[in-house]
């Protein structure tokens, strides 16, 4: 299976590094010159657990001149996910599957524009990983779960093929009848940290000592699961508490949203595909959202002061 990976941040060497350390045929594309010339050089230098280990992978700054993909996966920042599938259009082949890994709700909706639904998978992993520099980073793969599916819910041939390439390279993989519902209970876990992480700047230690926060997240993700249920998607989470609570479990006080490290880079954040996403829904189903409303004007502001200083 020849697959690439659009976007070789530190997810997808993560995910694209173990899966060519088990013989599979990757390729990372990134637009990042030097880290994408220090695999190529050197190999990708991987940290997993105890274990360190030099992977050779294939890696480029862009998908001209490649033959098609059996697979691709997007692993860009969501915002740059449009420009991303155009500029891979080429790898498109009549049965290429592009599958989106990314945090979040509306990837999926602009992978359909650009190469129509039947190529379409989602997921949801919960693999991580930290690029410390060009060619190198930290891994966190061992027992971390991916959920994989069609969007309509069908489990084929095409499906189970992806899963058991990921199971090869022991990368656990559940193959869900119902990703939709998966991706909103990943993204009821993003609702409840990552906005109020990014307005406050406070890491988990600070986010989880203050009762009003909690009542806010709380609030967010009710409106959230409400908009979901108007939606007809089958949910796990059934309390809103429990979305506050997993979104800590097994993670340090100092831990910091993926949100507020983007801020605190100067970057702009994935708001519009996380509570964006919840606001968007709730308009198309009636649902009223304005907690969520709030955390995304918030975040806007924060985006625009950074942008004008």
């Amino acid at each position: 299976m020849k697959i690439y990976f659009l976007g070789a941040g530190a997810l997808g060497c993560a995910i694209g590094g173990t899966l060519a350390a088990a013989g599979s045929d990757v390729t990372l594309i990134d637009r990042y010159q030097a880290h994408v010339d220090a695999i190529n050089r050197d190999g990708l230098f991987m940290k997993d657990g105890e274990t360190d280990r030099v992977v050779k992978v294939k890696a480029a700054t862009d998908s001209r001149g490649l033959p098609a993909a059996d697979l691709v996966i997007v692993l860009v920042k969501s915002f740059h996910t449009r420009e991303a599938i155009l500029s891979a259009l080429p790898i498109v082949g009549k049965h290429t599957a592009v599958m989106s890994l990314q945090n979040g709700l509306g990837h999926e909706d602009i992978l359909v524009e650009a190469v129509g639904v039947s190529r379409v998978l989602a997921g949801k992993t919960y693999v991580g990983g930290v690029l410390l520099s060009p060619g190198h980073i930290i891994a966190g793969t061992r027992g971390k779960r991916t959920y994989i599916g069609e969007l309509d819910g069908s489990i084929g041939a095409r499906v189970t093929a992806i899963a058991e390439e990921f199971e090869r390279a022991e990368l656990p993989t559940t193959v869900s009848d119902n990703i939709v519902g998966t991706m909103w209970d990943k993204l009821l876990i993003n609702v409840a940290t990552g906005a109020l992480s990014g307005i406050t700047g406070l890491t988990y230690g600070g986010l989880y000592a203050v009762p009003e926060i909690e009542a806010c997240a709380i609030a967010a993700v009710t409106e959230a699961m409400a908009v979901a249920r108007a939606a007809g998607v089958k949910l796990s989470i059934q309390n809103p508490r429990d979305a506050w609570v997993m979104a800590a479990e097994g993670l340090p006080e100092e831990f910091r949203t993926s949100m507020l490290q983007s801020l605190e880079k100067g970057s702009v954040t994935e708001i519009d595909f996380i509570n964006g996403a919840v606001l968007r829904a709730g308009k198309r189903h009636n649902v009223p959202t304005p907690v969520n409303h709030a955390l995304v004007a918030a975040i806007k502001g924060i985006e625009y002061r950074m942008a004008h200083a």
